[in-house]
């Protein structure tokens, strides 16, 4: 194991979050704020339900007052073809914020199938365990655990 690679998955998990890793922190109550860096148009039209729209552009201490330095900020913007969540990170950051980014954006939350909300909000169609059920890698069962299996052809 090399440590400069071990270094370098540390440092991403710690600025970067996916969609299901959200998805189960809002479940649990962890105290997070999503943040949706758009412009108020986009947000309005769709967006992560209980995300905050802070367009990065209109970021300034008068923004921000209200909000908990305590609190871990996840950002996001459309997806990967859009940097408006790496602007709104950066600028949170600098005014003294946690923050991390959302892997994928608004476009991967729904490649997810969770629900989103706004005049062009769609239904969830995935859930936590379900998808846990679906992605887990389970051991394989050893030959002397595993159920016998006859050959039909063996008398």
């Amino acid at each position: 194991m090399s440590i400069d690679q071990l270094n370098h998955y540390q440092r991403k998990l710690a600025y970067e979050m996916d969609s299901w890793d959200l998805y189960v922190a809002l479940g649990e109550n962890e105290p997070i704020t999503v943040v949706d860096g758009r412009s108020a148009e986009a947000y309005a039209q769709e967006h992560i339900p209980g995300a905050l729209n802070l367009p990065h552009r209109e970021i300034c201490f008068n923004s921000i007052e209200s909000l908990d330095k305590s609190k871990l900020y996840v950002c996001y913007c459309d997806g990967i073809g859009c940097n408006a969540s790496t602007k709104t990170a950066l600028k949170l950051l600098t005014l003294g914020f946690q923050v991390r980014e959302l892997i994928g954006g608004l476009d991967w939350w729904k490649r997810d199938g969770y629900a989103t909300a706004g005049d062009g909000a769609q239904l969830g169609t995935s859930s936590p365990s379900l998808r846990h059920e679906l992605f887990s890698i389970h051991p394989p069962q050893s030959a002397s655990t595993s159920p016998k299996k006859e050959n039909p052809k063996s008398l």
